[in-house]
């Protein structure tokens, strides 16, 4: 199998260079980029976490985000996001709303994450190789669970980054 191609970019997202994903991982000065999607109910009450499978490189056995992954060298984010959600999920449409944009920064690497959240309730078709188990939480559930060490670093920030959205967006309101 063909090693995946990441675009190296700057903190504006622009492209500067192409390297593979070994390059990339494990050299957190080599920023790129991913996308993320929080799938939550109909009520948005609970959000679907999926348990990464112990084969993984990166946070095996760990919780994470709801769907989460690279937007590989030339692949636009739309096409990126589609991708993922049938992979990992096995959701092949829906509507789709952009939250934000934030980098997140950890010892093994740097992302460029731009996030999307998706109303969907199943059923979920996931990948076995990739992911052990999906299952919605509550807020206060996950609150509950982050100094636990079943939650992914990657998706701790995500869910910080996600209350600081919900508190502005309940503000507005």
């Amino acid at each position: 199998m063909k090693e995946e191609l990441l675009e190296i970019v700057n903190e504006l997202g622009q492209t500067i260079g192409i390297a593979p994903r070994s390059e990339v991982h494990g050299n957190p000065s080599l920023l790129h980029k991913v996308v993320h999607v929080l799938v939550v109910n109909r009520s948005g009450d609970l959000l679907l976490l999926q348990k990464r499978s112990m084969a993984k490189d990166v946070a095996p056995g760990l919780w994470d985000t709801s769907v989460g992954g690279h937007i590989e060298a030339g692949e636009d984010l739309e096409d990126a996001l589609t991708r993922e959600m049938a992979e990992e999920l096995g959701i092949e449409s829906t509507e789709i709303d952009f939250l934000y944009s934030y980098i997140h920064t950890n010892p093994h690497e740097s992302e460029l994450v731009y996030t999307f959240r998706c109303i969907h309730e199943g059923p979920f078709y996931f990948n076995r190789l990739e992911i052990d188990e999906v299952r919605f939480w509550s807020i206060s559930e996950i609150k509950s669970s982050l100094n636990s060490g079943i939650l992914s670093d990657n998706f701790k920030s995500e869910f910080f980054n996600y209350l600081g959205y919900l508190t502005k967006v309940n503000q507005q309101h």
